[in-house]
């Protein structure tokens, strides 16, 4: 007998298996069960998949986990909802309603890698991918788009207290259609604990994109109404643990790589006599805001160093907004930029935020960088640098966030020595690779298995383009004619969550529990920690292109989930 939940049963099976006290008739044709979070299911894969009859998982004290829930019907589906009952312990503690969240999940157009080994902006042009239709945004309500009439798979997640007693705790999943119907859920409470994402030394770095937001939602760009609606969007991402603040400090910093404008936060005035003035008031506006939201650890400004090397500014002789283009090494290039320089750290000072600023390029080569950091030293040896890109052994020691594209890894010496001095040491994937990656099209598990890798190679975190550079219309479809689908974002407008994202804090998390694991060994190693570091191993970048992420994760999942140290 298949595990699954089939409401042509008989009531007295269903009523053994879910503590039911409902009445359910033969002739519902519903069928409901648990699957897996690691699948996009479409209507054929949930007829075929064994569903599971309740849901059985263990989580820390202040770790969030998800189940996947799947309804469907050979018939179109009746309006649903699905709500969590409080879970209870033995002695009466609760994990309250409150702690659970429920989502829909909705469908997009995605696209693919075709046969090549890589999908960037050259390699796209004038080619015509395979499309589909596939599983990823999480929506408060149930979406009424067609590719739901026949199922709805449904996102389960719990965030469990910090303040409860360890333990089994009980409840159930309701879910009414027509009639209402009920599954157990069991969750044991380990006793460790995983403090709050504010607190996680995992170094998120997603990029932001605010004009995409005024363009998405329908507001006007920088209007009230435009940071309200930044508020949920980026307080959602300070709850994956994200560290650092997007900042424009030019127009364009990728030469509109993206489907919005990517508009500067510092207005460039050239005055009359030819001097340099700067108004900073937007800059200071957003930094504050992003910080109000619970991101405030890094302030990381694009840059000196733009795709294009193209710098607008506002000229009061002929009161226009003139471009000039001016390459690094040039006497033109020294002009422009030593005095905003020099302006501009008098101006982070006077705000506190000097300590926490970086000037920050995107894949520059290694002789422009050369002379950036030469420039920004000369000026004050206190400028950090950032840079996202390949590793260059003779600039290392002078960048402090240096993140790693995915085919590089410090040497060890290099490594160590990085963390004494605390300089930021990450790592980062883009369209350039077919896997480990995050697109629309991905296995979910590949999401969890990046912040694993970070653990395995000692990373301090992890880089993404980009949060949300939406394309058209991201809720309908993910695909953008640069990239492969779902590349420029992991989340959709009105602070809409994706498999992919959740999946991705879920390997945060478990990068945490590593942490944690790894911290609190006593003299003698463990077999718990012996084990961990054996599964550590297996992940390399190769090992990701197997096909054996989600077994992979749940082999990790599986270890840190024991009791003992």
């Amino acid at each position: 007998m298949k595990n699954i939940i089939s409401y042509k049963r008989i009531i007295y099976f269903v009523c053994l298996l879910t503590v039911c006290s409902y009445t359910i008739i033969p002739e519902d044709s519903l069928v409901i069960g648990f699957a897996d979070t690691n699948m996009r299911y479409s209507y054929p894969l949930a007829k075929n998949t064994t569903l599971a009859s309740s849901w059985n998982g263990k989580a820390w004290k202040g770790e969030k986990i998800s189940q996947q829930l799947l309804v469907y019907s050979d018939q179109q589906l009746p309006g649903i909802k699905v709500k969590a009952t409080a879970l209870k312990d033995a002695k009466g503690n609760l994990i309250a309603e409150g702690a659970f969240s429920v989502s829909y999940v909705g469908y997009v157009w995605t696209d693919g890698f075709g046969n090549r080994e890589r999908s960037c902006i050259s390699d796209r042009r004038g080619i015509v991918f395979d499309s589909s239709m596939v599983a990823d945004p999480l929506f408060a309500a149930r979406p009424g788009n067609s590719t739901t009439k026949n199922l709805q798979p449904v996102w389960i997640s719990i965030e469990v207290p910090r303040d409860i007693s360890a333990g089994i705790y009980k409840g159930a999943i309701e879910i009414t259609g027509k009639k209402k119907y009920r599954l157990p859920i069991n969750i044991e409470v380990i006793n460790k604990t995983l403090p709050p994402p504010a607190q996680w030394k995992f170094h998120l770095d997603l990029w932001q994109h605010p004009a995409a937001v005024a363009r998405a939602e329908h507001v006007p760009l920088w209007s009230n109404e435009h940071f309200e609606a930044m508020r949920s969007l980026y307080s959602m991402l300070a709850k994956a643990g994200q560290k650092v603040i997007t900042t424009s400090i030019v127009n364009e910093p990728w030469g509109h790589q993206t489907y919005d404008d990517y508009p500067a936060l510092i207005r460039w005035i050239k005055k009359r006599d030819g001097s340099w003035k700067y108004d900073y008031s937007l800059f200071d506006r957003y930094v504050a805001f992003v910080m109000s939201c619970g991101i405030n650890e890094q302030i990381n400004c694009y840059s000196m160093l733009p795709w294009g090397l193209s710098f607008s500014y506002y000229d009061e002789a002929t009161q226009q907004v003139k471009s000039t283009k001016c390459k690094p090494g040039s006497d033109a290039y020294a002009r422009m930029w030593k005095p905003m320089l020099i302006d501009f750290e008098r101006h982070l000072q006077q705000k506190g935020w000097f300590d926490i600023t970086t000037i920050a390029m995107d894949e520059r080569g290694l002789e422009d960088m050369k002379y950036i950091i030469g420039l920004l030293k000369s000026l004050n040896k206190k400028w950090k640098v950032a840079l996202a890109g390949n590793y260059h052994p003779e600039i290392e020691k002078d960048i402090y966030d240096y993140c790693l594209a995915s085919k590089f890894v410090y040497p060890d010496s290099v490594l160590n020595r990085r963390k004494a001095e605390k300089l930021k040491s990450t790592y980062y994937t883009c369209c350039a690779e077919r896997f480990p990656n995050s697109f629309t099209f991905s296995p979910p598990a590949e999401s969890t298995w990046l912040g694993i890798y970070a653990a395995a190679n000692h990373f301090d975190g992890y880089l993404r383009w980009a949060y949300n550079s939406w394309p058209d219309k991201p809720l309908q479809d993910s695909r953008f004619t640069m990239a492969p689908a779902g590349d420029c974002f992991l989340v959709y407008p009105f602070a809409t969550s994706s498999i992919r994202f959740e999946k991705l804090i879920e390997g945060i998390q478990l990068y945490e529990k590593i942490r944690i694991i790894k911290s609190n060994r006593s003299g003698k190693t463990s077999k718990q920690l012996s084990d961990l570091t054996d599964a550590l191993k297996e992940f390399s970048i190769k090992s990701a292109g197997s096909g054996q992420a989600a077994s992979m994760v749940q082999k990790i999942k599986d270890i840190l989930n024991r009791e003992s140290i």
